[in-house]
């Protein structure tokens, strides 16, 4: 016990961006095992379907923290970034269910790394947040390894799929940029809640037409889905809480190493040199950004 305390305690002290960034690489894991689940899924149920079972489990983990203090809990002094972070959250959520149904795990997932851009564009002009070189320079070296594990020119950026994880990615840095700013002065449960209610009712509706009843195993596997689902979002939510958007953003770039991985033990999916070169190149841009924002800390503290 006092170890763990002890623990816990170093773990606070350490500056809120690198908490950010511990947070969000197992909320990195978590949804890269959420998209190999998903891709598996897709074959028996509608990308909707998939969407609304983890949309229903989201609103369940929310609904103890919001009957506290309801109604209370569900006002919010910023409605118009609520807007932007569901809409967002619908399209990206939906185009990462819909990509990895048509594209390779490792793919889909890659091209979803424009979102890194995205962030650090809508950051600096929503957020008013500061970007050095050093940002810019990690969120560039960051994409230069997944130019090197994508190689232009092959089928993966010619495809029009493409579109559809780059599509998720504009709507998933809007979410990203909303949730930062009402973070800030809202609780997770309430973030959440609004998103799991607009987005359930979005991919519910039509379900009258798509909507395919799950065996007992179907439905464990699509109820499992949904917990992981849900413990990444609260604990994305944490990460975003406690450090700057662009220095999230650029975490997503470990999500290939993570769907090289599954694609590897779930797909049989070999990645090559290129994979290999590139995934270097990324954990080389996190580790930077990680060194960067600590020394930053400890100057601002001295």
């Amino acid at each position: 016990m006092a170890i763990n305390f002890h623990a816990r305690a170093g773990f606070a002290q350490l500056p809120d961006n690198v908490q950010g960034i511990i947070w969000a690489l197992l909320a990195t894991g978590l949804f890269s095992v959420v998209a190999a689940m998903a891709k598996v899924a897709v074959s028996d149920y509608h990308v909707l379907q998939i969407l609304f079972f983890r949309q229903v489990i989201v609103f369940l983990s929310s609904l103890p923290s919001i009957a506290k203090s309801f109604p209370e809990s569900l006002k919010s002094a910023h409605p118009g970034f609520h807007a932007l972070r569901l809409i967002g959250a619908f399209t990206a959520l939906s185009c990462g269910i819909w990509a990895v149904a048509v594209l390779p795990l490792t793919t889909a997932i890659t091209l979803g790394f424009a979102q890194v851009f995205f962030v650090a564009l809508l950051a600096i002009w929503i957020l008013n947040e500061a970007v050095g070189m050093h940002r810019i320079a990690a969120v560039v070296l960051g994409f230069i390894g997944v130019l090197v594990v994508m190689r232009p020119g092959v089928e993966g950026f010619v495809d029009l799929y493409a579109l559809i994880p780059i599509l998720g990615a504009l709507g998933a840095a809007a979410a990203v940029i909303s949730v930062r700013k009402l973070s800030q002065t809202e609780s997770t449960a309430t973030l959440l809640v609004y998103q799991s209610v607009f987005v359930g009712v979005l991919a519910g509706v039509p379900l009258i037409w798509f909507w395919v009843t799950p065996d007992l195993s179907g439905l464990l596997y699509l109820v499992a889905m949904g917990l992981l689902a849900t413990v990444g979002q609260w604990v994305g939510v944490k990460a975003l809480r406690l450090g700057d958007a662009t220095v999230i953003g650029n975490i997503q770039y470990v999500k290939l190493i993570y769907a090289a991985g599954l694609g590897f033990v779930l797909f049989s999916e070999i990645p090559d040199g290129y994979t290999f070169s590139g995934a270097a190149i990324i954990v080389c841009s996190s580790v930077y950004m990680l060194h960067r924002e600590a020394l930053r800390k400890r100057k601002e503290g001295a």
